[in-house]
């Protein structure tokens, strides 16, 4: 007979005393049991959060650069360059990325209810509309008037933009693993940690995604 593993918690922080006063969407994403190895939820949860944490000050050493550098350049856009523009394309695919995080979390909140089929068609959505703005960002980097090499504006558009591309792409990948793990049989029965860290994920882009296009298409040179 396989004896029971118990680890010892040996953290100062005993999450059990207060994890009851904090919001359910929060509790999910720290660890509890007192370290006991059944916790595979909490735990990766956690640090999942830690990861996204580490990518959010990736995201803000870019966004106080950006800044910083528009507030200490009073010519921002060299002669004849419009600049990105805040196009009815743009706004469309904004609407399409945002609308996406409701998608993905009735996805999340019917796999909880085992309704695998109905978890699987608003799974696909979600990453056929992630698609869709990846497309239509890639028409609109075709269809500036500047490039990487064009002073300021160039090179911090398109690293920002391009480096929150790639986490879009990387959150598609990652819902298209989920989703073929959902036709492996009885894959979800004992958890779907995996679905609840891709949906956190996709929550997290588009919540960077709300920044940048403050930051690029409202803020006007």
């Amino acid at each position: 007979m396989q004896r029971r593993t118990i680890h010892i918690d040996e953290s100062p922080i005993r999450f059990e005393r207060w994890l009851k006063y904090l919001p359910n969407w929060l509790q999910r994403f720290l660890p509890s049991g007192g370290g006991n190895h059944e916790d595979h939820h909490g735990k990766t949860m956690f640090g999942f959060t830690i990861f996204l944490l580490s990518e959010s000050i990736v995201f803000l050493s870019f966004f106080f650069t950006y800044i910083a550098l528009r507030l200490t350049h009073s010519h921002w856009l060299p002669p004849g360059v419009k600049g990105p523009e805040l196009s009815i394309a743009v706004m469309v695919n904004t609407i399409v990325l945002l609308s996406s995080s409701l998608v993905i979390q009735l996805a999340e909140n019917a796999l909880k209810r085992h309704k695998i089929n109905k978890f699987r068609w608003l799974w696909l959505t979600t990453s056929g509309m992630g698609a869709y703005f990846l497309i239509g960002e890639i028409k609109e980097w075709l269809g500036l008037d500047f490039g990487l090499s064009t002073g300021l504006v160039g090179g911090t558009f398109y690293l920002l933009t391009g480096f929150h591309a790639l986490h879009v792409f990387s959150g598609i990948i990652l819902q298209i693993i989920m989703l073929i793990r959902s036709f492996r049989a009885r894959n979800y029965n004992k958890g779907h940690v995996g679905v609840s860290a891709t949906t956190f994920f996709w929550h997290f882009v588009d919540g960077i995604w709300v920044i940048l296009f403050s930051l690029i298409y409202l803020w006007k040179a």
